[in-house]
């Protein structure tokens, strides 16, 4: 079943498994080179941005950070920038319940961006999993107010699909867009 594969997919990119990221990042630019996804994603004038967990990192690499090392190991992007951190905790949305997950404007809030000796042109936040888009909207809106003038975008290797009984198919690449829409954030696809 491609579902029990999404799940082991979800499992060695949460752990920041270093045998499999590599791999991942590869499919990424197979997609990227042969099949011609995600035009004008990627480049080599590309910052990667990893997104950072639900708490501030004190130590080591976290998953979205070691993904981008990846991406950039397969030439996706010229640097990875850790320069977005939080400053405070919020709830973990893996874990809460629907109504109990932070809000964009909390992800915002306990975002920081750290000084960078350049400001970039072009951005890819970088993160593991997407569901709704909440922290990709709030990373992207913080960064843009630390750099107004840059192309800001994201990438996420895996994104939700709801609460579906089962999956058609594990590897289905797809552009989409997260907008403010009715009070909150909104993913499609």
């Amino acid at each position: 079943m491609a579902s029990e594969g999404s799940r082991l997919l979800r499992a060695r990119l949460k752990s920041g498994d270093p045998e499999w990221l590599p791999k991942y990042a590869g499919q990424v630019s197979e997609q990227v080179i042969k099949h011609g996804q995600f035009t004008g994603l990627f480049g080599g004038d590309v910052i990667l941005v990893p997104v950072p967990g639900s708490t501030p990192s004190a130590a080591g690499l976290w998953a979205a950070e070691r993904l981008a090392m990846a991406l950039k190991g397969v030439g996706l992007g010229r640097a990875v920038w850790a320069g977005l951190h939080r400053r405070f905790a919020v709830r973990k949305s893996a874990t809460a319940l629907t109504g109990e997950r932070p809000t964009v404007q909390q992800h915002y809030d306990s975002f920081a961006v750290a000084r960078s000796p350049t400001a970039p042109e072009r951005i890819v936040l970088v993160d593991d999993v997407i569901t709704k888009g909440r922290t990709l909207l709030a990373a992207a809106a913080r960064l843009q107010d630390e750099f107004p003038n840059a192309d800001i975008r994201a990438f996420a290797l895996v994104r939700t699909m709801g609460f579906l009984s089962d999956v058609d198919r594990l590897l289905e690449p797809c552009q989409g867009v997260v907008r403010w829409a009715g009070g909150d954030a909104r993913r499609e696809p």
